[in-house]
């Protein structure tokens, strides 16, 4: 609570009846020129100064900002409010039942760990699609949900009666970002009599959705999100903010998932990390909101900390569809307007903002696009995509699959079938290829038509590039009502035109919440979308976390027999190698009326322009152009079928679940009661021994590489996500304690368990250690017994441990890029990593490090591991950490690498601790450590 009013800033706003008390901007001189997102952290310090933590020379310092300059001025955002989903939920919540055993240990009330801001999670995450295709795959899948998960949603009940002002969103509800923009968000928070911005921060990076509500907010990991809750502010520098100016309109046939990634790709060539992106403009107003929370929750794929629409009648019109109360659409008004908040370009007196860079984008020149094979920012031009697949399938195949061939001889024609139009020559010029490769790079396009026997007695052909999984699934898309919409009449015109799925394709709908369900049937859409196999299969992120569930038998034993390279195509915002399903190697993001056009297709090797995807009883060809439904049409039925009363009915007892969830027997008490026995939920061993002061800080000796590491390393590839595999670590683990393999679930329903996250972090199938070549997945040597022989990452960690041996990781650019997993930093502390060394880092990752007490570094500008011939066989030593000790950062550290043959390496790696607040918690061996001590009042 502020004790201090500098500026004279404290006000009172009447809104009708009502009277709040806020804290003015006007009174600051310079406020008004700031960027939208700049007033929202202005508003936060003028309302949360202290004179200690928070002054008037932070105020001082935004009102100043110079949009030109590097951040270089440390400030404390406190945010209004936490939003989580369970994977990451859960270990916050385990977190907080240990601490509050921690701190009667250290002397302090158990009672004071409790959220101190409000604090709401949704259960999203756990839904796996193992039933598909079918009219009960979401009763059968839910009743999987909680056969498997009965443990964590017991716990979760705990928490929701154990702490105050924690509430949670049953299952099948929604997902967390579309339940947020739909219900969860104010726009303008009440407390205490107090009325200002709603701002959150998110155990997930796609809380940015929010954004295009004009709620400032971003996702940080689960430790963060926990000291947050306890009403610790985050610490950061004032960002930069990148400009973006939308104008013109977007094209007939183009959605707003191709805007997204346009806009995805041009903000990741521009380089947005760190920085804020805001949307400024004549053109905002004719961007609907839908769409703006589409472009929001993209920002992790730019790189950005958020991508923030102001607010404006567009706002306001979409609260008023969703059910907000009149007071509070009132109270939002009235608040942006005194707040200088409200964006109307046109209005007297409108100052338009100030910002560090500036882009801008026609929305009239974006055309329909898909991005992939593994990044969302590697974006493809739909009528490229054909062309695109075959110069990026030979990646994913065996050389001899995919050599040069001499010639259209009898063993080429069958590689090569004559309904291939550039296989068969029919190219408009190739006058410029080699004469003894047909047609060009298409003509490499490698096949292995594979026979394959289907459960209903039917025999099909499976092929390198067939997509074997459409998901229309995850929150980017599913919350938009012009693209799932487009999508539902998409496969009403295919059924009238007699098309279906191919057979191969598994199927999925996974709605963003039961409010696309009900504009679904109210338009009458269902029986052509289930016709197509796009059956109801949860309310969850489903495939795009992983939980695509496993494919049919027959089809998964073709594809891993004869090592085949198929494809899955999804609505939502992540693509990584490895992420989607253990049998698919390439991913692609499309809109969800694409995502049915490619079940339909069944492959890759498509083109939708010239190539039809089937004919009608008549024999008349039916091309994508045939079926693709009409703006007009669209409209039309987003007009007729989406109402207020909808979302007033879905959202009317959210919180109360179905009779399952009520069902469910809650432990009681304020301190968890721990079941040894328990694989799901188990007390981490994160503050045992912990004292009241913290141990000095030491430098780092003796080191030694658990894994060298390439570009573009996400958290996929570091923390424990998708499927548990019986012969790995952790599928080892639940074996020799009791666990079926079929009751295994995914890493992310176990995230409570720190025995099974530990032995799945750097598990990922795809990850490429560089210590052992052409080897994929979680494996290493260990340097103690020479180094010849491959292990797994875990055993080679427990090994280095039991020696005393501190391990580091070396990686290249971009490193922890993705979601922000708080069990990547958690896992990797949990290994024995001391240090992370990297080209470049992602912004929330890099903090999650600190933030357990690891040091993350960066190699000298323009350097590398191997370009300073770093092989990862070298001990390590670094010096210069103790200097922390002496309450300063150093700015770089000596790290000395000592080769097998004695010889050295040398090299200043910087210092990544960016604020004092880091600096406190890498002192303090983490941001929990950290927390617990001023929470028990002994730091």
């Amino acid at each position: 609570m502020s004790s201090v009013d500098s500026f004279g800033s404290k006000g009172t706003l009447e809104v009708g009846d009502a009277s709040y008390e806020i804290y003015r901007l006007g009174a600051v001189p310079g406020v008004e020129r700031l960027p939208y997102s700049l007033k929202i952290l202005a508003e936060n310090l003028l309302r949360t100064e202290d004179g200690a933590n928070i002054t008037a020379d932070h105020v001082r310092a935004l009102a100043g900002w110079d949009p030109r300059a590097q951040p270089d001025t440390e400030i404390q955002f406190t945010p209004a409010r936490v939003i989580m989903q369970d994977f990451t939920g859960v270990p916050c919540v385990v977190d907080l039942a240990t601490m509050r055993e921690a701190v009667a240990d250290l002397g302090g009330d158990p009672e004071r760990i409790n959220p101190l801001a409000p604090a709401e999670l949704v259960i999203d995450h756990s839904v796996q699609i193992d039933v598909a295709g079918r009219r009960d795959a979401f009763a059968r899948n839910v009743e999987l949900e909680y056969e498997r998960n009965f443990e964590r949603y017991q716990f979760l009940r705990w928490g929701q009666t154990a702490f105050d002002d924690f509430k949670v969103v049953p299952p099948g509800t929604g997902i967390v970002h579309q339940v947020n923009i739909e219900y969860l968000a104010r726009v303008v928070m009440v407390r205490d009599g107090k009325a200002y911005p709603d701002t959150c921060v998110g155990t997930d990076s796609h809380t940015t959705m929010v954004n295009g509500l004009g709620v400032l907010g971003w996702g940080v990991g689960g430790i963060e999100a926990e000291a947050a809750m306890l009403g610790q502010p985050v610490s950061m520098l004032i960002p930069r903010v990148v400009g973006f100016k939308l104008s013109g309109t977007i094209p007939s046939g183009v959605t707003a998932t191709d805007v997204v990634l346009t806009i995805t790709q041009q903000l990741r060539q521009h380089g947005v990390v760190g920085k804020f992106v805001e949307f400024y403009g004549d053109g905002v107003a004719s961007v609907p909101l839908a769409n703006r929370a589409t472009i929001g929750n993209m920002s992790p794929e730019f790189g950005s900390t958020a991508a923030i629409f102001p607010i404006d009648g567009v706002t306001m019109d979409y609260l008023r569809l969703t059910g907000r109360s009149e007071e509070q659409l009132a109270l939002v008004e009235a608040y942006a307007k005194e707040q200088g908040l409200w964006h109307d370009p046109a209005a007297a007196g409108y100052v338009e903002p100030v910002f560090s860079e500036y882009l801008e984008l026609d929305l009239s020149s974006v055309v329909p696009s898909i991005a992939g094979p593994k990044r969302p920012q590697d974006r493809i031009e739909l009528s490229a995509a054909k062309e695109s697949f075959a110069t990026t399938i030979v990646d994913y195949v065996s050389d001899a699959e995919a050599a040069p061939f001499s010639g259209l001889d009898e063993s080429v024609a069958e590689t090569f079938p004559a309904s291939d139009p550039i296989a068969a020559g029919e190219h408009e010029d190739d006058s410029d290829k080699p004469a003894d490769v047909p047609n060009g790079d298409a003509a490499r396009r490698p096949h292995k038509r594979v026979p394959v026997a289907l459960a209903d007695g039917t025999t099909t052909e499976l092929d390198h590039g067939h997509v074997v999984i459409a998901s229309i699934t995850s929150c980017t898309n599913t919350s938009n009502p012009s693209v799932m919409l487009a999508a539902a009449l998409l496969a009403r015109n295919a059924v009238e035109k007699g098309l279906s799925a191919k057979p191969w394709v598994k199927t999925s709908m996974a709605p963003g919440s039961q409010v696309v369900t009900n504009y679904y049937e109210k338009a009458g859409l269902w029986p052509a979308l289930e016709k197509l196999g796009f059956h109801l299969v949860g309310y969850g992120c489903a495939t795009c976390i992983g939980n695509s569930g496993p494919l049919a038998d027959e089809i998964s034993a073709a594809v891993n027999e004869h090592d085949l390279s198929v494809v899955s195509v999804l609505s939502g915002n992540r693509n990584f190698e490895g992420r989607i399903n253990p049998d698919v190697k390439m991913n692609y993001l499309a809109s969800p009326p694409l995502v049915i056009a490619y079940a339909l297709a069944g492959t890759m090797d498509f083109d939708f322009e010239n190539e039809p995807l089937g004919t009608t009883e008549a024999g008349e060809q039916v091309f994508l152009r045939d079926i693709w439904p009409s703006p007009e049409d669209v409209q039309a039925t987003i007009d007729a079928s989406i109402d207020r009363q909808m979302f007033e009915s879905d959202y009317a007892d959210v919180f109360a679940g179905d009779d399952r969830w009520r069902a469910l027997p809650t432990p009681e008490g304020n301190v968890f009661d721990w079941d040894a026995d328990s694989t799901y939920v188990r007390k981490p061993p994160y503050f045992e021994g912990m004292a009241a002061t913290p141990e000095p800080v030491t430098d780092i000796s003796g080191a030694r590489v658990l894994a060298k590491l390439g570009d573009s390393v996400t958290t996929d590839h570091i923390s424990p996500a998708g499927s548990i595999k019986a012969d790995s670590p952790a599928g080892q683990y639940l074996a020799e304690h009791g666990v079926e393999r079929r009751d295994f679930n995914s890493y992310g329903s176990r995230r409570g368990n720190h025995e099974v996250m530990i032995r799945g972090t750097f598990a990922n199938i795809r990850l490429r250690n560089q210590l052992v070549p052409g080897v994929e997945g979680g494996f290493t040597v260990n340097w103690l017994e020479g180094g010849t022989e491959q292990t797994t990452i875990y055993d080679a960690s427990q090994a280095y441990q039991a020696a005393g041996v501190p391990l580091v990781i070396l990686g290249g650019k971009e490193y922890g890029s993705g979601s922000s997993r708080d069990w990547a930093a958690k896992g990797t502390r949990l290994l024995g990593v001391r240090a992370v060394i990297t080209e470049s880092f992602e912004r929330i990752h890099r903090s999650n490090l600190i933030g357990m007490g690891v040091l993350p570094l960066q190699f000298p500008e323009g350097e590398s591991a191997d370009s300073l011939g770093l092989d990862g066989s070298e001990t390590f030593d670094i010096a210069g950490v103790t200097a922390l000790n002496e309450g300063t950062t150093p700015r770089t550290v000596k790290v000395t690498a000592t080769k097998p043959d004695g010889s050295v390496v040398e090299f200043d790696a910087v210092v990544r601790i960016d604020t004092p607040g880091e600096a406190d918690y890498y002192r303090n061996g983490g941001i929990l450590q950290y927390v617990l001590r001023q929470v028990a009042g002994v730091a």
